[in-house]
């Protein structure tokens, strides 16, 4: 990949002040990011309870979840266009209302066309306040040390939102019920408005501000077709429907990029994934989405199917994983200025690696201390450490012009990674269960659901070491190299 000149697109205005509210902005970019990260997977826990109070059936309970991937993957391109013209902050705090608006109509549903619908606005304001509070910490932190703590902040969260929310998701569904996993969302999202008109400031892009309507339209129709058709993939990868969305997805997306190159005012700037730094961060995240999210699903059917926790303490077996994520990134944020960003992501990454092989010697009855608690451990601080400068070197050398979109980038390679490591995996799963019952008989069930699982986690294992391959042969940024602080923001 190479570093295309992005002079084109640098302003010459006057470098901005420094903000003295910069670490009380970041704080409420903090709250509003978790609130989009645990709800993408606070709701997993509450499923069967809604499932169960509104009549959801078996085939359609899917959408509880897909509904909000398929809107969120699908219009973050454009969410994060939006931030850069419009301005970050306005797009922040309308993602903000929009998302807790979102957030009570499915804690209100009646139906499941109404918990559905609500799901899907859910995503689409996601899609408007991820790419906005990423950006916001990109215009904001200009200093590298100082950028390296704020990419820990958000690695962080990232990282242990996730398993954070199958906690919460447990309590509230324990002790409460499923409707506060969404109606949470709601007093959080007040609070950050609140916080967010004083604390954060304006930034937006200058020059052309023209929308690239034929890209925004064929980036959405592609993604949402690819998420759709991974999300059917789990029934079958050979069915008729399967293909087609797949299919279309790929043709969509070719005459995307085909696009991309001849306007004048793309959605999705080539020079923003052409160079190698950047390039080979969006690929690592999505090969990391990917196997990540697969562990995180089987990993909960294991410990809830086979070794029978309950909805709360299997919440509470993933603290470790939050934790170490935790920790492990504000260790990152201190080595990513120091050594910069190939070390410590190929240190993470290789973590990673060895804690998801881990994972594959589970049995029907393995002790959650000898296998799952360390695995937890070495996939945690793995991804701690690879969460932070990924962010970072994502937007490394970006245009001001370019950061929301850039930003927007990121998260859509995470969404499509985790639908993608979903669909794929899940079905590696049920074929290897399948075949182990066709060979041994139905009377081992539990130990054929056990291999299923563990085959899953040997190519989630596969697919984060050719994450790392990625990252040693594409990531060459120095130490404290500048990312957009060259570039100055408008910032008002």
């Amino acid at each position: 990949m190479s570093s295309p000149d992005t002079a084109t697109t640098v302003t010459t205005e006057e470098p901005a002040p420094v903000d003295d509210k910069r670490w009380l902005g970041l704080a409420v970019i903090a709250i509003a990011q978790l609130m989009v990260v645990l709800d993408a997977s606070i709701v997993n826990i509450a499923l069967p309870s809604a499932q169960h109070d509104l009549g959801i059936t078996d085939a359609n309970r899917q959408w509880v979840v897909t509904a909000y991937t398929l809107a969120f993957g699908g219009l973050l391109l454009l969410g994060g266009r939006i931030a850069d013209y419009v301005g970050r902050k306005t797009t922040f705090i309308i993602g903000l209302i929009g998302f807790a608006g979102a957030s009570a109509l499915g804690g209100i549903a009646q139906n499941q066309e109404m918990l559905f619908a609500a799901r899907g606005l859910q995503g689409a304001f996601a899609a408007l306040l991820a790419p906005s509070a990423l950006a916001l910490i990109t215009v904001t932190f200009v200093e590298p040390h100082e950028r390296a703590k704020a990419f820990g902040v958000y690695g962080a969260i990232a990282g242990g939102g996730a398993a954070l929310g199958l906690i919460l998701g447990g309590v509230l569904t324990e002790f409460f019920s499923w409707r506060w996993c969404l109606l949470v969302n709601v007093p959080v999202a007040i609070i950050a408005v609140i916080l967010a008109v004083p604390l954060i400031r304006q930034s937006r892009a200058e020059g052309d501000r023209r929308y690239d309507i034929p890209g925004a339209v064929t980036a959405t129709l592609g993604l949402v077709s690819m998420v759709y058709g991974f999300t059917k993939a789990t029934e079958s990868w050979t069915s008729p429907e399967t293909l087609f969305f797949i299919g279309a997805s790929i043709v969509l997306l070719a005459l995307f990029f085909l696009i991309e190159s001849k306007t004048s005012h793309p959605l999705l700037p080539l020079r923003v994934i052409l160079d190698r730094n950047r390039g080979g961060s969006f690929i690592t995240s999505l090969l990391v989405g990917v196997a990540l999210f697969g562990m995180f699903l089987f990993l909960t059917f294991y410990m809830q199917g086979t070794l029978g926790y309950s909805a709360l303490k299997s919440g509470f077996a993933f603290l470790p994983f939050s934790a170490g994520v935790i920790l492990s990134a504000g260790l990152a944020s201190k080595l990513l200025p120091r050594f910069g960003p190939r070390p410590v992501m190929a240190t993470g990454l290789a973590m990673g690696t060895l804690g998801m092989a881990w994972l594959t010697q589970l049995g029907v009855d393995t002790a959650y201390v000898t296998h799952i608690l360390p695995s937890e451990l070495l996939l945690s601080v793995g991804m701690g450490l690879t969460f932070v400068p990924l962010s970072s070197t994502a937007l490394t050398g970006v245009a001001q012009h370019d950061a929301g979109v850039a930003s927007a980038t990121v998260n859509t390679t995470q969404q499509i990674g985790g639908s993608l490591g979903t669909a794929l995996l899940n079905t590696i799963a049920a074929s290897a269960t399948t075949a182990f019952v066709v060979a041994n008989g139905a009377q081992s069930l539990a130990q054929a659901q056990v291999v299923g699982y563990t085959d899953a986690f040997k190519w989630a294992a596969v697919i984060m070491l050719v994450a790392l391959v990625v990252t040693v042969t594409l990531i060459n940024a120095k130490p404290a190299d500048k990312s957009t602080s060259d570039v100055p923001a408008h910032v008002g």
